[in-house]
């Protein structure tokens, strides 16, 4: 099978680049820098808020894994649209033009908007987003489902919830950060839809194996229930410290949360809420429309994301 991978030197892209060369998989990888992956890889620069790649690399493929995006930084809501939503439509529209057969957009829950109750969400359960970054996912879900409803090749809409795994950024990786410097127990509070990564990738190689008709939209989940404690005390146990003493009270929790919120390129999202707050789906669907099953190797993950803390700042 020949694929095409955009977002090849993200998080995500590393491990899926990395399993397509190991199931012996023809690979055409884009990064907007043109880095090189894990292994040397070298990838093909092209950054597709302003160019799109040459016809000729979409030739023969067979699945196009849309992976490039806008997510992890404050951007303008103009580069959120150019590169998530019209980059996009474009990619699919030359997809469809070269023959591929299947096209998969990564894109998130949170272009579901935001959760209204504490229930797990469906794919039907959605509210416009109010952010910048989950509204140009959502209004690419949108183009892609009218343009392609009825087009040959198969499109297939992809929502993780919040990817982990040993290279994380963001707000596990501070957690693991303060884990080894001694941060206190986190309340009791919150829970969480989450997925590793190793499982997302495996769902992305399921679906490309074997890709629906039409355009199918699902969320991508495990159906563990995460919280902030849990790994938290999992990392402090990967760490040999034992269970920590949740001495900082509830306000202190939040007062720290708001200082964190004044931090140039903060995300729209307090960062309490994204700490503690309840935001759970349901996989049921992705679940009875394919063969993949999730394992959840939170466990495995959490020493590999202590021992990545500690080579980034050794």
């Amino acid at each position: 099978m020949k694929c095409l991978v955009s977002g090849a030197t993200g998080f995500v892209g590393q491990q899926l680049c990395q399993q397509l060369l190991h199931r012996g998989d023809a690979l055409v990888a884009l990064s907007r820098s043109g880095g090189t992956l894990d292994n040397g890889t070298p990838t093909l620069a092209i950054d597709l808020a302003v160019n799109d790649p040459d016809q000729a690399l979409l030739q023969d493929v067979d699945v196009v894994f849309h992976l490039a995006g806008i997510a992890h930084t404050q951007a303008a809501e103009a580069d959120y649209q150019q590169l998530n939503y019209h980059g996009t439509l474009r990619l699919a529209r030359q997809a469809a033009a070269a023959g591929v057969g299947c096209f998969i957009f990564l894109s998130s829950v949170k272009a579901m908007g935001r959760s209204l109750s504490a229930a797990s969400r469906t794919e039907d359960d959605c509210v416009l987003p109010e952010d910048p970054y989950g509204l140009s996912k959502w209004r690419a879900e949108c183009a892609l489902r009218e343009e392609f409803e009825q087009a040959d090749m198969s499109v297939v809409i992809l929502r993780p919830a919040l990817v982990y795994g040993p290279q994380a950024k963001g707000n596990l990786r501070l957690l693991a950060r303060g884990v080894r410097l001694g941060l206190p127990r986190p309340p009791a509070e919150g829970l969480r839809s989450m997925i590793a990564v190793r499982d997302l990738v495996s769902l992305l190689c399921t679906i490309a194996s074997d890709p629906p008709v039409g355009v199918a939209t699902w969320i991508a989940c495990d159906e563990r229930l995460y919280s902030t404690r849990l790994f938290y005390d999992l990392l402090r146990e990967a760490n040999g410290q034992g269970r920590g003493h949740a001495w900082l009270p509830r306000w202190g929790w939040r007062l720290a949360a708001t200082l964190l919120d004044l931090r140039p390129g903060r995300h729209t999202e307090p960062m309490f809420n994204k700490l503690f707050g309840t935001e759970l789906y349901s996989n049921a669907a992705v679940l009875a429309a394919t063969r993949w099953q999730p394992r959840g190797d939170l466990e495995d993950v959490v020493a590999a994301m202590l021992v990545a803390d500690e080579v980034g700042h050794s």
